[in-house]
């Protein structure tokens, strides 16, 4: 006959610290300091080691009030970047007892069924992106908190925002561009509605504007290979200069805007420069390899759990933007003569 295996309790580790289950419960909820010396928390934590002690987190959630789970909101996960969103996101949440909850539009990028009706007494907050543009007026009178990704800060609805240097992404973009001499370009962009791709397009703008000379033409396409390359097939088609640099909203539109020159018997980057934005793995995937701007998206996940940590403990998040960096490769080069 087998003899069932019995689970330690936190009296059992009060037993083998010698303490009270009081002082075991600060210790290991992590409300122990200026209450608890740091030796006794040393005795507790390597008792409940010693033991297998793992507390019920069910239980210590009713009685706290708090599933310690947050929601996050993206458009899809088809687009690598928002799968290591999620990854860096559920880092920090491991670190700290939480855990993530991944919510995907089924319909991809743009408007998604609200997930809030159904979970909102399970959730202590939500982390969404910009692009999944029902979010903030989802949760719109929830009372949960909410930190948005990649979004408008001045924007109202939202707890706390983290956001990319999108700007000044843009604008190394234009830099390196126009530095090599380029002065037709064309904007591949997107056509999705979202504050990211505003500020892309605003950067932009203004950077080939202060350079004399320098022309700007913008078509807009779906965030797809195929919808780039139609985009920039019929771009090429007017009756207009042909643009010797196209600058792209994002790698995989950048990916289509050189299937478009290869149908059109063009050469990259001896005829027509080509630059992305994001630096997904699709990136180093093409040939020539794409200069593109790399953004660190394990670090906004990282970021914006730490800034729903931070509503939820009542502290005021750290507002500074991510940094990002041209990284150069071969998709670019000085104009043809």
């Amino acid at each position: 006959m087998t003899t069932p295996v019995t689970r330690p309790t936190s009296r059992d580790v009060a037993r083998t610290a010698g303490v009270s289950q009081a002082t075991v419960s600060l210790v290991l909820g992590e409300k122990w300091r200026g209450r608890v010396s740091e030796r006794t928390a040393g005795q507790v934590r390597e008792a409940a080691r010693s033991l297998g002690y793992r507390p019920n987190l069910a239980a210590r959630n009713l009685r706290l009030g708090s599933t310690r789970t947050a929601l996050l909101v993206v458009p899809a996960l088809t687009n690598e970047f928002f799968a290591r969103v999620y990854a860096g996101a559920a880092t920090v949440a491991a670190e700290h007892g939480f855990g993530v909850v991944l919510y995907p539009s089924p319909a991809g990028v743009g408007p998604a069924p609200s997930p809030f009706d159904a979970a909102r007494t399970a959730l202590d907050g939500v982390i969404a992106s910009s692009m999944a543009v029902e979010a903030p007026a989802a949760i719109h009178g929830s009372h949960l908190p909410l930190v948005m990704l990649d979004s408008d800060p001045a924007a109202p609805g939202s707890a706390a925002c983290v956001n990319l240097d999108i700007a000044d992404g843009m604008r190394q973009v234009a830099a390196h561009v126009l530095g090599l001499g380029h002065r037709a370009v064309l904007h591949l962009a997107s056509a999705v509605a979202s504050w990211t791709f505003d500020v892309r397009a605003g950067a932009l703008a203004r950077a080939v504007s202060e350079v004399p000379g320098a022309g700007l033409v913008t078509v807009r396409s779906e965030l797809a290979v195929s919808a780039g390359r139609e985009a920039v097939v019929a771009a090429l088609a007017g009756s207009g200069p042909r643009p010797t640099a196209i600058v792209c909203d994002d790698d995989i539109l950048a990916a289509g805007a050189c299937k478009a020159l290869r149908r059109l018997g063009l050469r990259v980057p001896e005829d027509v420069s080509v630059t992305g934005f994001d630096d997904l793995a699709l990136a180093t995937a093409v040939e020539p390899e794409l200069t593109t701007v790399h953004l660190p998206a394990e670090h906004v996940g990282e970021r914006g759990m730490g800034a729903l940590l931070a509503v939820l403990e009542g502290r005021e998040p750290a507002p500074r933007d991510l940094p990002v960096r041209l990284v150069v490769r071969g998709s670019t080069a000085p104009p043809p003569r």
